[in-house]
């Protein structure tokens, strides 16, 4: 069995925020036994991954590689109506991907212990985010 729930994140600043508690909260059923959790960003400039929630020096860390990745005003860019961060938005999340999947056991996510979900935000003044959470049994 499926559900599904579309979760709209409010906006946020460029750069990497935790939002495991918000998913865990849009969802209005209980998590079953054992599934899977999967989790899917409506948009092409922003992405979702998995990575350390414990330390917000790897937050900061994240945002300076990929600035230096895919920085503004690279020469060369022609896709630009949308501003200078539009194209390094892009690149961004075909790198860090726009879903990602987490066992269910016992009820509950099996993030390891230092582990969270991550919006990757790389627009500079974005709108909300929509996800489409699906929870299968």
């Amino acid at each position: 069995m499926t559900e599904q729930y579309v979760i709209r994140l409010s906006p946020k600043l460029r750069g990497f925020h935790i939002i495991t508690e918000a998913i865990l909260g849009g969802i209005t059923k209980p998590l079953p036994d054992q599934g899977l959790l999967h989790v899917f960003i409506q948009h092409t400039s922003a992405g979702v991954c998995i990575n350390e929630n414990a330390d917000p020096d790897v937050l900061h860390d994240f945002e300076l590689f990929f600035n230096r990745l895919a920085p503004e005003n690279l020469s060369g860019m022609r896709h630009t109506i949308e501003g200078p961060d539009d194209m390094p938005a892009h690149i961004k999340s075909a790198i860090v991907g726009h879903s990602v999947q987490i066992p269910i056991v016992n009820g509950r996510l099996a993030l390891g212990t230092w582990q969270g979900i991550y919006l990757c935000e790389f627009r500079n003044r974005a709108s909300g985010r929509k996800l489409v959470i699906s929870v299968l049994s």
